[in-house]
């Protein structure tokens, strides 16, 4: 592993961890030339998954995408980023369990969408907005009185 400080490749592990529940090795390594420490992150190389946009364009699946998204869409409403993490591996890992290369970008948004209403409705109805292209008021209007009754556990 190149050192990002020296740029040597000769390098040794110092400690390693399992991370996101065991999907990821977390290693920390020492440089032997200028003997800084690094971290790296060893992962499972998946098969790509293709998003189909509604105008038929096909990118790669990108987490940070929806994952910005949701942290515009939760504006004020102080919902830590953990949360919005996990809500966006939960998709991902739905995603590569029920589609083997190509998802359409309609079907992403209608799970990150319920997943959102389950945790904070204001976050919802502004992630909505972009997902459906609301264009006025009465889009907003609409959705409100759509919105299903949020389950209760009290």
């Amino acid at each position: 592993m190149k050192c990002p400080h020296c740029g040597c490749v000769e390098s040794r592990v110092v400690d390693s961890r399992s991370t996101d529940e065991g999907s990821a090795i977390r290693r920390r390594r020492e440089c032997t030339v200028c003997e800084k420490r690094f971290t790296t992150y060893e992962k499972l190389e998946e098969i790509p998954l293709i998003v189909v946009k509604r105008n038929g364009n096909r990118q790669m699946f990108d987490r940070a995408k929806i994952l910005n998204g949701l942290i515009y869409a939760g504006g004020k409403q102080n919902i830590p980023l953990h949360v919005f993490e996990q809500l966006v591996d939960e998709v991902e890992r739905e995603l590569r369990n029920n589609f083997s290369q190509e998802v359409s970008s309609d079907e992403i948004g209608k799970r990150v969408l319920a997943k959102l209403y389950e945790i904070d409705e204001v976050a919802y109805v502004r992630f909505a907005s972009v997902y459906h292209k609301f264009t006025s008021i009465d889009d907003f209007k609409k959705a409100l009185a759509e919105m299903p009754p949020k389950n209760s556990t009290s």
